[in-house]
């Protein structure tokens, strides 16, 4: 409806500019908005109030211009101005009854654009370090990753989802090493475990398949491991000096075989209950990036090499440093470690390079929002590789925080701490997980209340919202109770029946539901289809409180039958698009 009235609009704006009565060079961008007044009518238009000062003509003189050129149209029924010269239009019957229609003959994909209709994006989100299982802070980048990628599906996007296995440095070796440390522990060394290592009971249980699969091939005795170690941090040491020093022992006495095997068994174990407890959440990946494939590929060269070429790095105590600060990043980086071992960051830039060239348009971060720094480094370093930084799109998610009883739950990933995303979602189920997560901007801290979320009852917004779509199955099941039979055919027919004041506003929301997809796909934001179905639903639980809807006149009741059907729809399409199901009975 937007487009067909900013149509009408330009063509009026034609018809004026050639008859001389507006300025032929006039610029006229026409926006369409919805009014705060719904009083005021469906929809609102400024461009009067734009072009008076070009046009040198008062607004509300340039409005009425407007209106008398107008063509006539079947789905408007009324157009005023408004105070200064606002145009405010309001919707036909014929419009209202064809948006029914036209959500009964596309079902899911009403509101959606043709898929590669707009510009390819390759969003990565989570992305998480397969160190440990995933907290509910992950959780909150998964919902939202999840959602915005639908999103984008249903406004025309191709999407591709990426996950980024960082399987390579040092964080996997000190989870290697933890490994390792509990292997002994369970073959009767009591070694002491470090400071900065990785606790929690999925260690033993890493430790357990070790041992399974290995026996004692991997044991050391005790004294032999720590007798050369420097101090650890709770006997005066550096933690970080001690932790090195660890895993470099553990590479001497184990050889490149035996580390291999804590190293890939600790891998793989996180990285299969990691994607087990995503795909459970509704969080499917198109990849899964290895970093170590940015070495097999070539792309940790070819991006060093690009750097190198574009005069952007130079030497400084034997490591190679990257001139980011002068491309907008806060400082230099180093890419290339004096031992000639390259950074984390090279991995990043590598990573982004082929990136890039895989993917023809965005590439989406999703970041979690103690990550912020990242962003004017990745710009620089696009700058750097010679491409567009402004192909690069960052969304920090902001941290979500338990509530039990109005109590804030503490987390401690690295002492093993923390609330899991697999527990939180065996708590209060999926659904309430996936909305809770997203009904809020992500840009916005989310306090997470767990007693609302496992709460039967209207306060809690995702049961609401499915209790709407399971009582309009409820309805007809009443309806065959009864002996009756939903007739769409002359439901269709009977249409111009629904002239109750909530059926008009039923359909006037359904018929926003494009507006939503696209205007959610543009300002990045599921919490705004969280709002839009929870007001549909709203809406419809009204409607049904007011309205009886098996009625003995057969046209009327098959037109509300049709109209409830149309919603229905839509909810599960809004309900889909945030990864929450939709509940045929409750």
């Amino acid at each position: 409806m937007r487009a067909h009235i900013e149509e009408l609009i330009n063509q009026a704006l034609g018809y004026l500019k050639r008859d001389g009565q507006l300025p032929r060079e006039l610029d006229s961008e026409v926006q369409i908005d919805r009014p705060r007044d719904p009083e005021h009518g469906d929809y609102a238009c400024n461009i009067a109030l734009l072009l008076a000062r070009p046009a040198k003509m008062k607004p509300r003189a340039i409005a009425e211009l407007i209106v008398s050129k107008l063509p006539a149209s079947k789905r408007v029924a009324e157009v005023t101005v408004a105070g200064p010269g606002f145009l405010n239009f309001v919707a036909s019957e014929h419009h209202l009854r064809s948006v029914v229609r036209e959500v009964l003959a596309s079902d899911a994909r009403f509101g959606h654009l043709p898929p590669g209709s707009q510009p390819d994006i390759l969003a990565e989100y989570v992305s998480a370090n397969p160190t440990g299982p995933l907290h509910v802070g992950h959780g909150r980048g998964a919902a939202y990753g999840a959602s915005l990628s639908a999103i984008l599906k249903a406004a025309g996007h191709r999407v591709h989802r990426e996950y980024y296995v960082n399987d390579h440095g040092r964080q996997m070796d000190i989870l290697a090493v933890s490994v390792w440390l509990r292997y002994l522990e369970l073959c009767g060394e009591a070694v002491p475990f470090p400071d900065n290592g990785y606790r929690g009971e999925y260690i033993y249980d890493i430790a357990r398949s070790v041992r399974n699969r290995h026996g004692d091939d991997l044991r050391h005795p005790a004294r032999t491991i720590g007798a050369d170690l420097p101090a650890d941090e709770k006997d005066g040491g550096d933690k970080e000096i001690y932790i090195d020093a660890l895993i470099a022992t553990a590479r001497r006495m184990l050889g490149e075989s035996g580390y291999e095997a804590c190293f890939q068994a600790a891998l793989e174990a996180m990285l299969a209950d990691i994607r087990e407890d995503l795909e459970e959440f509704g969080a499917v990946f198109d990849r899964w990036f290895s970093e170590r494939e940015l070495d097999l590929n070539g792309a940790l060269e070819r991006a060093i090499e690009r750097l190198e070429a574009g005069g952007w790095l130079y030497t400084e105590n034997g490591a190679r440093w990257f001139r980011s600060s002068e491309l907008g990043d806060d400082k230099d980086r180093v890419v290339v470690r004096e031992n000639g071992r390259t950074t984390y960051f090279a991995s990043d830039i590598a990573y982004l390079l082929d990136k890039l060239e895989r993917c023809p348009g965005t590439l989406i971060y999703i970041f979690g929002a103690d990550h912020h720094g990242y962003v004017p480094r990745l710009k620089a370093a696009a700058r750097g590789l010679g491409e567009d930084p402004d192909r690069l799109e960052f969304q920090l998610v902001q941290f979500a925080i338990l509530y039990r009883e109005g109590k804030q739950i503490s987390m401690s990933t690295r002492s093993g701490q923390f609330t899991t995303l697999r527990r939180l979602r065996e708590e209060v189920g999926n659904d309430a997980a996936r909305y809770f997560y997203i009904m809020r901007s992500h840009e916005q801290h989310l306090d997470f209340d767990l007693d609302l979320a496992t709460s039967h009852a209207n306060e809690n917004p995702v049961f609401y919202v499915q209790y709407a779509h399971a009582r309009i199955f409820s309805i007809f099941r009443q309806l065959e109770g009864r002996g009756m039979k939903h007739n769409s055919a002359i439901g269709d027919a009977a249409l111009k029946h629904l002239a109750e004041k909530q059926e008009r506003k039923l359909m006037q929301a359904m018929g926003r539901w494009p507006e939503i997809i696209e205007s959610s796909a543009r300002r990045r934001s599921p919490h705004d289809i969280a709002h839009y179905v929870h007001e549909l639903a709203g809406l419809f639980h009204t409607y049904y409180n007011a309205t009886p809807i098996l009625v003995e006149n057969d046209d009327l009741r098959n037109a509300r039958l049709n109209l409830i059907v149309a919603v229905r729809s839509v909810l599960a399409a809004g309900l889909g698009i945030l990864g929450v199901n939709a509940p045929e009975q409750m």
